[in-house]
């Protein structure tokens, strides 16, 4: 399973919130170097980036492993991408909507994919700009992606999101299954 989105949007929280083990993090302190390109946004105060990727684990039962894995925001990682969704069941892309337009990239990226991805709108304290009609429109994303609110820092409402997206993948391979003579 992939967590992606903009910079900043609440990834690593988001992988951090569901892992069962202390999650793989490569976090960084941001230098002054970063200032005019990682932007955290004004209402924040991350310290650190995710400078490669963040990995958690979930078990769905004893015979089912869900490895997570957090892309980094930054465009200048995307090269990293291709490898992290190798295998990959669906994707997260978390969304912030003070800051819509950090999150097109991976959007983008997952249709060109043909990777399962559900939108996923990270509440920041129950707090939306947008809703989700209007952030549905904003990202041009199909009918049939679910566009969702949840809050990152909660278990419960990562874990929301993720049957989301297995439920996405699972769709995928039933179509591909029924298309097959």
């Amino acid at each position: 399973m992939i967590v992606a989105g903009g910079f900043g949007v609440g990834k690593t929280t988001t992988v951090g919130a569901i892992s069962e083990i202390s999650p793989l993090t490569t976090e960084a302190e941001m230098t002054s170097a970063a200032v005019g390109i990682d932007d955290p946004g004004q209402a924040t105060m991350k310290t650190t980036t995710t400078i490669a990727m963040d990995f958690g684990v979930l078990t769905i039962d004893q015979t089912l492993k869900l490895y997570i894995f957090g892309t980094p925001g930054q465009s200048r990682f995307a090269f990293m991408w291709d490898d992290l969704i190798k295998g990959a069941l669906g994707a997260l892309v978390v969304v912030d909507t003070n800051r819509i337009d950090d999150c097109y990239p991976a959007v983008d990226y997952f249709e060109r994919a043909g990777l399962p991805f559900v939108v996923g709108v990270n509440t920041f304290n129950g707090q939306m700009s947008y809703s989700l009609d209007e952030v549905r429109w904003a990202l041009a994303v199909r009918e049939d992606v679910p566009v969702l609110s949840f809050d990152a820092r909660f278990r419960g409402s990562v874990r929301d999101a993720l049957l989301v997206v297995l439920d996405q993948a699972l769709d995928k391979a039933i179509r591909q299954k029924s298309s097959y003579p």
